[in-house]
């Protein structure tokens, strides 16, 4: 399972982190969320360099997913140093969605080589 965040741990979670920081923006309702964390988990373990997985509940983070204008359900963003880099939210099914999370990945791993 991954790290849950809320409005009240995401600065210091996400935005304050030191190493780069996947958030996935789901809710319970979504079934394609559900599908996200076992191949993020995944991933996790396959990559040489450190990043933080962390979820957050849509539902239940209001602020958060008006404030990063959600449209859709599942969202992946990746955060740098604070700043969002990367931004992925239009996934159709599960064979997409590993192929575009490994691309993210490799992205990431290529920007700190």
């Amino acid at each position: 399972m991954l790290f849950s965040v809320n409005e009240q741990t995401f600065e210091q979670e996400v935005l304050a982190s030191s190493q780069p920081v996947l958030v996935h923006f789901w809710a319970p309702w979504c079934g394609l969320c559900r599908m996200i964390n076992p191949v993020l988990l995944k991933l996790e373990t396959e990559i040489d360099r450190p990043i933080k997985l962390v979820s957050i509940n849509a539902d239940n983070n209001f602020k958060l997913a008006t404030f990063y204008r959600l449209k859709n359900l599942p969202t992946l963003m990746l955060f740098e140093r604070g700043s969002l880099v990367e931004r992925l939210d239009d996934f159709q099914h599960r064979e997409g969605l590993e192929q575009t999370i490994a691309n993210l990945m490799n992205q990431v791993i290529a920007q700190s080589a």
